[in-house]
């Protein structure tokens, strides 16, 4: 009897335990998008749900905040300020709290990105405007800023890092062809190869944003009057108008099931707003829907990490004293 008494409790406890799991998933691992809005009176970091609801502000104060980056455990987001006159990366924890500057020279350095095992950013960093050593590069530095390195290092202007999410490749935009085109390298700068050819000069690609599986990377392609988001294979195959439209759409960014794409569109007619659209480009939804400018949209979602931000199971613990 004690035996099948012990027995009924561990099945139970097992239950419970995987309600309980089910439960913090659904409650408190919901997707999250930060983005950067105006609202304040000058750039600031904001963060939403992915239905545009509980719209909150993380940054505040009298300079931009602006390139928000979700470190892969949701505790953390790395962006870009001015508070120290140069453009500097930062880095805080989710709600706001705990801000830690990570680089600090005479470069201006901006769009992080963070590395899928969250111990390294790579970032585009260049010298002060107007001088001659100007030219914007992609370098990679450890998590607390230590050990910065030049990926790209030539003499074009190499911009919007993106480090796919199996670890493999970064994606960056370059100027080398005469206009801005997409190129992937390894982690370790090598093997750089252009992605996209432009059908006509003044035609130019952006903001390239990976996939969860890394199979596909989206980007902005801008020309003289709109902006289009497009998506293509990893090697830079099959691209796919998702937006044709007379607005310009830019910025994308994947959510954690590759099922949606975020960006931004000027398509309410007097600003910049959050929309999300199906992968395919259906679906069309406004998240932030108000008179001011909203950017930079950057999608988490902690369904998708080990563990939920900030939670611990405690029924692991009872369980096995249960089963003594």
């Amino acid at each position: 009897m004690h035996r099948k008494y012990n027995l009924a409790h561990l099945i139970l406890s097992v239950v419970i335990a995987l309600v309980l799991t089910s439960l913090i998933a659904v409650v408190d691992a919901q997707a999250r998008i930060a983005f950067v809005s105006d609202r304040g009176g000058n750039w600031d970091i904001h963060v939403m749900d992915a239905d545009g609801g509980n719209q909150r502000r993380l940054t505040e104060n009298l300079v931009d905040d602006r390139d928000p980056s979700w470190s892969p455990d949701g505790k953390r987001i790395a962006f870009v300020s001015e508070r120290d006159v140069n453009r500097e990366i930062y880095v805080m924890d989710a709600d706001g709290r705990n801000l830690q500057k990570l680089t600090e020279n005479r470069q201006n350095d901006w769009h992080p990105s963070w590395s899928p095992d969250g111990k390294r950013i790579v970032f585009t960093s260049t010298g002060i405007w107007p001088l001659a050593e100007g030219h914007s590069q992609i370098y990679v530095m450890d998590a607390d800023g230590g050990n910065p390195q030049n990926l790209s290092n030539n003499r074009f202007f190499e911009d919007y890092p993106s480090w796919s999410p199996d670890g493999k490749r970064i994606a960056f935009t370059s100027s080398r062809p005469g206009q801005v085109e997409i190129y992937a390298m390894d982690v370790d700068g090598k093997n750089q190869r252009r992605l996209t050819k432009s059908p006509a000069i003044h035609i130019h690609n952006w903001h390239p944003s990976w996939s969860p599986d890394s199979k596909h990377i989206a980007f902005d392609s801008v020309g003289a009057e709109s902006s289009e988001i497009y998506v293509m294979d990893a090697d830079g195959e099959n691209p796919r108008n998702l937006t044709d439209d007379l607005f310009r759409d830019r910025d994308p960014s994947w959510s954690s099931d590759g099922k949606r794409i975020a960006f931004r569109s000027d398509r309410d007619g007097h600003s910049w707003e959050i929309y999300v659209m199906d992968a395919d480009g259906g679906n069309l939804q406004n998240l932030t829907n108000n008179p001011h400018n909203d950017i930079d949209p950057t999608w988490y979602n902690p369904a998708f990490a080990v563990a939920p931000a900030g939670k611990t199971l405690t029924i692991w613990g009872w369980l096995k004293q249960v089963n003594r």
